[in-house]
């Protein structure tokens, strides 16, 4: 961590009374377990029980300007994945050298060069981003990306309501002038929207929206509210849960290529999982993602927009002069350039073997990152020397990239996790802030482009990693501050 640590200013003064903390502590778990912030246990699954998704009991400060420059970015970025995704040519350098170093990544491109030399049947394709962000300190221009999301974005339904709870918890304890800091947010409606949306563009009431899923769902509130809100939007909107397995040996193609899964024709496929290397054991799981990419079903995401979320295209757009190639206007650019922290490849040329350098040298000040989602996967410090040291002279390199570090300011906070003891201990946190968008487009057009809501991960500032999931992060929400 950075000498010059920085603090956020809080919503609520911490530390709490002890007191009164143990009380309130109870009552928001009570709160938050019964409107929904919950999921299965890790450890002792039972498809019958819930427990709460680690949280954080006030809302956490965040500047104001910040949050609403980010908000403002995210239809740009989404046309700016739309653009890209119409230059095969700049996919194709992109990946060149990472597919000959990362196996799940060849995959998937040879599943996206399959689909392309064929001719994608459907023309229409849905992206739910999420575009993550560090802030890198306090002065201006401070918001960094850290990345793309394009397949699984996930926790918009219970960042929903943790925006309720936070409002019940500040009325709770008599803050009723705070509340209006906290950003409305509608992350779950608008993501229901956008499949129903979706749903209507293919044109057969008949159909269904599929949810790809894992055969155990520990995640299962955050994808089965977007199924109910599309059921409260949409009534004759169907939706139907499958895994691989499902698609596999109860899936074909008509002669039409329309998807039909036990007899029901599929509008939408929507990926809540496929996004790693164990989401694929055998080769019936590949054999069903090319299924699905080959069909007339509207994918959210299609491959293409799958590979165009990882790592190394990110890298590979903060280079001079690569983002003039798909925004035309210099405002636009200047936006996203202003996000962006340096990136650096390591192919075997001379700026890779430099790269590695670099990294050797000041390990303190990067992130190693291979093509991957679902965090977990990083390398920070000392595990960056040990690992370039092995990997160095291999082919295997190509497949990381080294991001510059950030340094975010730190705030205070409890962090209440499932079957942990009562009163939690105050300790200092950093958050990362997700943006979502719903994009629908044709290669040549396109048709809905929105910002549709946020949220907040934080974690502990010894911990390097903060998934939810993993229970290193809790899910936050942002207490505007000017």
């Amino acid at each position: 961590m950075s000498n010059d640590v920085q603090i956020l200013p809080g919503c609520v003064p911490v530390p709490f009374p002890e007191d009164e903390l143990k009380g309130i502590v109870t009552k928001a778990k009570e709160w938050t377990i019964m409107h929904g912030i919950s999921m299965r246990s890790k450890t002792n699954y039972n498809e019958d029980t819930v427990q709460i998704s680690p949280f954080i009991l006030f809302p956490s400060g965040f500047p104001r300007n910040e949050f609403n420059k980010v908000v403002n970015l995210q239809s740009i970025l989404q046309e700016l994945l739309h653009n890209i995704t119409n230059n095969d040519a700049f996919i194709k350098q992109c990946f060149k050298d990472v597919i000959e170093a990362d196996d799940f990544t060849a995959r998937l491109y040879k599943i996206y060069e399959t689909v392309e030399a064929e001719g994608r049947a459907q023309k229409i394709s849905m992206l739910h981003l999420r575009s993550d962000y560090l802030m890198h300190s306090l002065s201006n221009n401070n918001l960094k990306q850290v990345e793309f999301n394009t397949i699984a974005a996930s926790f918009g339904s219970l960042s929903t309501i943790l925006t309720q709870y936070d409002k019940y918890i500040l009325e709770e304890l008599g803050y009723y002038d705070k509340v209006k800091n906290l950003p409305e947010n509608n992350a779950l409606t608008n993501l229901a929207q956008g499949f129903i949306d979706a749903w209507k563009m293919y044109a057969n009431p008949n159909a269904a929206v599929l949810f790809l899923v894992m055969d155990i769902t520990h995640n299962i509130t955050d994808q089965r509210l977007v199924e109910f809100e599309i059921k409260r939007l949409s009534p004759q909107t169907k939706v139907v849960r499958r895994t691989f397995g499902d698609i596999s040996t109860k899936g074909c193609l008509s002669d039409t290529k329309e998807l039909i899964v036990d007899n029901t024709v599929i509008a939408v496929v929507y990926f809540r999982e496929g996004y790693a290397p164990n989401h694929y054991p055998t080769e019936s799981e590949w054999d069903a993602r090319l299924m699905i990419e080959r069909s007339m079903a509207i994918k959210c995401p299609d491959v293409k927009y799958h590979l165009i979320g990882q790592k190394k295209l990110q890298q590979e757009l903060t280079k001079p002069g690569v983002l003039e190639l798909f925004l035309t206007e210099t405002k636009k650019v200047q936006a996203v350039r202003e996000v962006f922290v340096n990136i650096h490849g390591l192919e075997f040329d001379e700026a890779g073997e430099r790269t590695v350098q670099l990294a050797l040298e000041h390990s303190e000040k990067y992130v190693l990152k291979p093509q991957r989602e679902g965090g977990g996967y990083n390398y920070y410090d000392n595990d960056i020397k040990e690992l370039l040291l092995k990997i160095k002279d291999t082919k295997e390199r190509t497949g990381y990239i080294l991001m510059e570090r950030i340094f975010p300011p730190l705030s205070s906070g409890y962090m209440i996790l499932p079957g942990a003891p009562n009163p939690p201990p105050l300790v200092n946190l950093v958050s990362e802030i997700g943006i979502y968008g719903v994009l629908i487009c044709t290669p040549n057009q396109i048709l809905i482009n929105k910002q549709t809501g946020h949220m907040i991960r934080s974690k502990a500032s010894t911990s390097n990693e903060g998934g939810v999931l993993a229970g290193a992060g809790a899910l936050d929400c942002p207490y505007l501050i000017d």
